[in-house]
């Protein structure tokens, strides 16, 4: 088996790390939410729902020191962090009430299966919310920190513009995004309010809420200075 990865990352990359000791097992629950009724004449049916979001629960810890199972290196961005390091990245991700991301990539099952058809690599890269974050100290264990996370799939929802083709309504799908909207914008050559609320709110119509929420006059929307800062809804 190859070496493999569990990654943790919040805000588009803006905090990213490897979990530095690669939990002995991964329990991934895959439920459904079907319901039963009970028909007159008939006795009770099934009715088979949509399935329920996926459960991810990983058990390790956290070292204090480079043990020869730690999977991480001792210097650059891939470094082992401190334990409570990591505790309190986790906390801010859990108080910031923002999907996290869970990737998991380079397993191979290569020499395994007798079935040499079958897929020789596994990865999972989903989107998740922080269910559960529990951690303790180890007694005799110079620092380390045991630790459990449990976490949830998260499906990206918003409202979406709809727009009459011919009678019929149709939407304008858009990217889901693990990144947290900006603040302000700074504009550049060639910006307009419009193409700003279209690239940044997805719909050029909300340039009115960005006019209103920076004092702008009507006069004034054709001679706005390239460098000017736009604070954002």
């Amino acid at each position: 088996m190859e070496e493999y990865g569990f990654f943790l990352s919040f805000n588009g990359l803006e905090d990213l790390f490897r979990l530095p000791v690669n939990p002995e097992t991964l329990e991934i629950k895959e439920s459904g939410d079907s319901k039963s009724y009970t028909i007159v004449g008939l006795g009770e049916i099934n009715a088979i729902a949509y399935p329920k979001l996926t459960e991810i629960t990983i058990d390790s810890v956290f070292p204090a020191q480079h043990y020869p199972f730690v999977v991480v290196g001792k210097k650059g961005q891939n470094r082992l962090l401190r334990p409570f390091e990591y505790v309190l990245m986790i906390q801010k991700w859990m108080k910031s009430r923002r999907p996290i991301r869970f990737v998991l990539s380079g397993v191979s099952l290569k020499g395994e299966r007798e079935d040499s058809s079958a897929p020789n690599d596994f990865a999972l890269n989903m989107a998740a919310s922080i269910e559960s974050f529990s951690w303790k100290l180890s007694a005799g264990t110079s620092g380390d920190i045991e630790y459990s996370l449990s976490l949830k799939k998260y499906v990206f929802y918003q409202a979406s513009p709809v727009k009459i083709v011919k009678g019929e309504a149709k939407t304008e799908p858009k990217r889901a995004s693990d990144k947290t909207a900006p603040k302000t914008y700074t504009m550049k050559a060639g910006d307009n309010l419009w193409s700003i609320a279209k690239k940044i709110l997805g719909d050029g119509q909300k340039y009115k809420v960005i006019q209103k929420l920076n004092g702008i006059k009507d006069s004034e929307l054709k001679k706005l200075p390239i460098g000017k800062v736009l604070k954002l809804p």
